[in-house]
């Protein structure tokens, strides 16, 4: 594939905008406005007061949208479920973000949390989230890992493997009470995504064909110690539509009702992966129509068998964090590069990067910027956010328009950052990794420290200090 095809010099979905100051409805927080002097202020808090206090780059977390969306998904899937007579629980996805506060804020929205891996389940625990309301995921979950959640009461494990089932099997032997487990199946339905979010077709990590499900759930019902619960699947992240969501919801119900001939199987899992608004042209689902359209694909497939419609459980993450998310950068250098046929491209470096945001490197993940330390009326120029890291594939925004004015020591920001970008991020280059700041109600708070170049040598264990490597 060649460059021009793989990465356009402008994307034909990318329009010059009337005001390049502007703040795309959907895309940021809705705190988010400028303020008279055209400055970014977020929940009441200026963006400017931010980097004074916290430096940049920096993760910002709009506390009230994350509560909002979170209770916004769980009355749209619970009354979508009501309407069939059955209940519905809201898992909020931990791998999006995770901390303790944001543990908090998604259980005191009565939201549960799912977690994949010994990490995750610790944060969950230690934000206060109830046992029995967790839930577990992971392709290769370690015998240590399982051991763990079986001891602290896991609400339940999405078991993904034979080799699994015989982990658990072993752990579980003489418990009092039988291990809540469900069986993660592919469907076969591709999701309309990048290849590396499907998580649905045959020829992946996850989870069992069909055919595998069925030999899986004969396993499991042979362990005295586990208890088959119901059916998973998950196809993919970043979805729009509710298409991909109500065929796989057919496919697995007609699995379920074969496999109630041998047991009752309360549980139905659909998973997550709604979409987020990342530009200003995404045009993610309304909530409540998707939450009624997969509800009501399951009901009717469920209907077809002559089966009632067991408790549905999704898994949102990004849809509830992503989009309260704002990372803050400082411009660095600013350098036009002439591009051909009289187009120039102006390359804003700015302090942070692929190690902060690794989306865009990872699988060309679209995001948008602003320059929110000022308002400018100079004309929109074609402009590329990029890192400081020594990558050329170090690029956090492709393609944007900012003012043509744009120079070094502006506050940048970009938002619906909420999700997967502090998950992802890393010490390339040993960049110290963000803090995270929580804001609301005109105040600022740290939730997750930042690190610093200290930290990074404390590990290092060829470091010498009075104390270190004395034995």
């Amino acid at each position: 594939m060649s460059a021009s095809t793989s990465r356009p010099t402008v994307p034909a979905w990318l329009e010059v905008p009337a005001d390049a100051n502007d703040l795309a409805a959907g895309v940021w927080p809705a705190s988010a406005r400028r303020t008279a002097d055209g400055a970014l202020e977020l929940a009441g808090v200026s963006a400017a007061a931010l980097q004074a206090s916290f430096g940049t780059p920096l993760y910002v977390l709009d506390e009230d949208e994350v509560r909002v969306r979170a209770r916004r998904v769980r009355a749209a899937f619970c009354a979508a479920a009501a309407r069939h007579g059955a209940d519905a629980r809201v898992y909020y996805a931990g791998k999006a973000f995770l901390s303790t506060e944001v543990v908090r804020w998604v259980a005191e929205e009565g939201l549960a949390v799912d977690v994949c891996s010994a990490g995750e389940l610790a944060v969950a625990l230690a934000g206060g989230a109830e046992p029995a309301r967790l839930g577990f995921h992971g392709n290769n979950k370690r015998p240590a890992e399982l051991r763990r959640a079986v001891e602290i009461g896991i609400g339940s494990i999405v078991v993904d493997s034979l080799d699994e089932i015989s982990r658990l099997a072993e752990i579980t032997a003489g418990a009092a009470v039988p291990q809540r487990v469900l069986i993660r199946v592919n469907t076969g339905i591709h999701a309309e995504t990048h290849d590396f979010l499907a998580t649905a077709h045959e020829d992946q990590k996850f989870g069992f064909s069909p055919d595998a499900a069925r030999v899986a759930a004969a396993r499991i019902r042979e362990v005295p110690g586990l208890a088959l619960i119901g059916l998973h699947c998950h196809i993919g992240s970043q979805i729009f539509g509710s298409s991909g969501f109500a065929a796989s919801a057919a496919r697995l119900v007609e699995l379920h009702a074969e496999l109630l001939s041998g047991g009752d199987l309360p549980v139905l899992n659909l998973g997550g992966g709604f979409g987020i608004a990342y530009t200003r042209v995404d045009t993610p689902a309304v909530i409540e129509e998707l939450a009624d359209r997969i509800v009501d694909a399951v009901a009717d497939a469920c209907a077809a068998h002559g089966i009632p419609v067991p408790a549905l459980a999704v898994e949102p993450g990004r849809t509830i964090v992503g989009p309260a998310g704002v990372t803050l950068y400082e411009v660095g250098t600013v350098k036009p590069v002439e591009l051909g046929d009289g187009l120039v491209r102006t390359y804003v470096s700015v302090d942070g990067g692929m190690s902060d945001n690794a989306r865009p490197a990872l699988y060309g993940a679209q995001y948008s910027a602003r320059i929110v330390s000022r308002a400018s009326s100079v004309a929109p120029a074609l402009a590329r956010v990029v890192g400081s890291h020594c990558e050329s594939g170090d690029i956090v925004v492709e393609a944007e328009y900012l003012p043509g004015d744009v120079a070094p020591g502006d506050l940048l920001a970009v938002p619906a950052t909420g999700a997967y970008c502090f998950s992802l991020s890393s010490n390339y280059n040993y960049a110290p990794r963000p803090a995270v700041v929580a804001v609301r109600d005109g105040r600022a708070r740290v939730i997750v420290r930042g690190e610093t170049v200290d930290d990074l040598l404390a590990r290092d264990a060829g470091v010498t200090s009075p104390t270190k490597g004395e034995a």
